[in-house]
């Protein structure tokens, strides 16, 4: 009985012998996988050795398979198709994909940057392209993979998830509601610098309308300065100009750290609006969008809850 020897012989003498036989030259094998010429021969030598047998016939300038070369290279070519479609498809499933998230100002400010660091820590092979932008065009454009926006659940074409309801009161520094403590009373709020957001979302509430959701109509309001995005009213705030309407979750990190405090703190208006998480019914989803999604969705789950009513 023949005594067994190492079946396979190192890869690399086989993709040295498959280019040489499919090139039909030592030469241009080594134009093809970028190696010597000597070292493509020494490699199929190796080869011929390994096996004791003869692949090619060696003439002054030119080289052809044997019987034996041939048969080897119908083998070694299948296999070597099979392993470059399985590579090609490890590098299809796991290179690193950017997933496209766009949000809205404030939610991208105030509540996603925060938290990017711990989730880039956590995946390193996702990548988050973040859009902020109060354009619902903009954020729902085709390029985007995910979206949050504020409404009610209901756009046309795409698959709503709510992340959270918005839950709304004052907001101000400590050192700002220490000096004026008028503010600490919701009768107080009206006689205050007050900070608002101008904006061409007109559905997106100010100090006039909050006030109505507490039964204070009619008052003549001492605005101190106006903004046109939320985050630099909230910075506003935290840098003691005056008082700002707080959506809750969105100033969640700066209450818990006491850059803001909630003057009139049991005062707050709730809506039937909320944010949701967004994506196209048309986009077929990949795996690192679905890693973003999940992670948002568990921001979500552990979120605080507002107020005496739960938050739908």
């Amino acid at each position: 009985m023949l005594k067994k020897r190492k079946v396979l012989p190192p890869l690399d003498y086989l993709l040295a012998f498959e280019a040489a036989a499919k090139r039909g030259s030592f030469a241009r094998a080594s134009d093809e996988l970028n190696i010597s010429e000597s070292a493509i021969s020494r490699k199929v030598r190796l080869l011929e050795q390994h096996y004791n047998v003869p692949l090619f016939v060696r003439g002054h300038r030119s080289i052809a398979l044997t019987s034996q070369g041939a048969a080897l290279l119908s083998s070694v070519g299948r296999s070597m198709d099979i392993l470059r479609d399985a590579s090609d498809e490890m590098f299809a499933r796991h290179q690193i994909n950017t997933v496209t998230l766009a949000a809205t100002n404030s939610v991208a400010a105030l509540w996603l940057m925060p938290r990017l660091r711990r989730f880039n820590r956590a995946n390193e092979r996702v990548k988050i392209m973040l859009v902020a932008s109060d354009s619902d065009e903009e954020c729902l454009a085709d390029d985007v993979d995910l979206s949050i926006l504020r409404g009610e659940g209901d756009w046309p074409g795409f698959e709503a998830r709510l992340l959270f309801g918005e839950t709304v009161f004052p907001v101000c520094a400590p050192g700002y509601l220490k000096a004026h403590r008028g503010c600490a009373q919701l009768d107080g709020l009206p006689s205050v610098d007050l900070i608002e957001v101008a904006s061409s979302h007109t559905e997106w509430m100010d100090w006039k309308t909050w006030l109505d959701h507490q039964g204070v109509y009619d008052v003549a309001l001492d605005r101190a300065a106006f903004f046109n995005t939320y985050p630099l009213a909230i910075q506003a705030a935290a840098d003691g100009l005056g008082v700002a309407l707080g959506w809750g979750h969105l100033v969640d990190l700066l209450l818990e750290s006491g850059a803001l405090v909630r003057p009139a703190c049991d005062s707050f208006a709730r809506t039937q609006s909320g944010y949701y998480l967004l994506k196209n019914k048309r986009k077929k989803p990949f795996p690192e969008q679905q890693i973003v999604e999940e992670w948002l969705l568990k921001m979500s789950a552990s979120r605080k809850r507002y107020g005496s009513r739960p938050e739908t």
